[in-house]
């Protein structure tokens, strides 16, 4: 699989996941779930999703989630355990960038969630997506489009410059969210639907953890992107915000859900 550029542990996913409840939520019900369903969540990190995927699929059905990550395949088995569903949830590690490794029409639906924003050609895998999927079968995608975060600061220069580093040298594929309607086109999927989100934060701390601050501005940094006098001017910028009660940043991303045509050459 491409490199990540900024790594994100099973704590971090956690947070994420607390972020986006209501979007995952919203992937299950675009992916029409029926009991007895097989399902497929690509990217699975930790398990966050197999399981909830598996309460709706039933004993009857079957899921599989694939992630590249070894020590995330570990966790998500274990969690399954716990839950009382690994009878019918399985992980399995698998770099996606290679192809997935099911024959063609195996699943009756596919999600994805925050995957795109660290592959190279995430066409590809959309395209492995849709080969595994069912005629007739939805694909659900949920991405972030980095290059709209924003952070209310009076140092605006600053906070642009930091925001297309974040975007563009602290991932692969940054400007994921925004390109997902065209990549469902392309890939021959009918009946999409966009629904776009939006992420509030007030908390100067989440913020930080959540939009990785620390990278963003270490890269900024080595790159000459930002000297370190402006550094802690933004740094005192959004303290102070934080202190004064203030403090407001917010990111937007993009849920796109397709069907496979029922008569296909994919």
């Amino acid at each position: 699989m491409s490199q990540l550029k900024v790594y994100v542990d099973s704590d971090y996913l956690q947070m994420a996941a607390h972020l986006l409840q209501g979007s995952k939520q919203r992937t299950y019900d675009l992916m029409h779930i029926r009991p007895g369903q097989r399902l497929l969540d690509v990217g699975c990190g930790p398990g966050t999703d197999t399981i909830p995927l598996a309460e709706l699929a039933g004993a009857g059905g079957e899921v599989i989630g694939v992630d590249n990550d070894a020590a995330m395949i570990a966790e998500a088995t274990r969690r399954a355990e716990a839950a009382g569903v690994s009878p019918w949830v399985e992980h399995q590690q698998v770099d996606v960038t290679t192809g997935l490794l099911f024959p063609d029409n195996t699943f009756d639906a596919c999600r994805s969630e925050r995957l795109f924003q660290h592959l190279f050609h995430p066409e590809q895998v959309l395209a492995e997506m849709a080969r595994v999927n069912k005629p007739g079968g939805w694909i659900v995608v949920l991405d972030t489009d980095h290059g709209t975060k924003s952070i209310d600061t009076p140092e605006v220069d600053i906070e642009r410059r930091l925001a297309r580093v974040a975007t563009e040298r602290c991932l692969n594929n940054g400007y994921a969210g925004r390109q997902l309607y065209r990549l469902f086109k392309q890939a021959g999927l009918v009946e999409i639907s966009v629904e776009t989100i939006s992420i509030p934060f007030t908390d100067y701390v989440l913020c930080r953890q959540a939009n990785f601050l620390d990278r963003v501005e270490a890269e900024a940094l080595s790159a000459g992107v930002i000297t370190p006098t402006e550094l802690q001017r933004w740094r005192a910028s959004l303290e102070r915000a934080a202190a004064e009660g203030v403090f407001f940043a917010s990111g937007t991303g993009a849920i796109l859900a397709g069907r496979k045509p029922e008569s296909t050459k994919m």
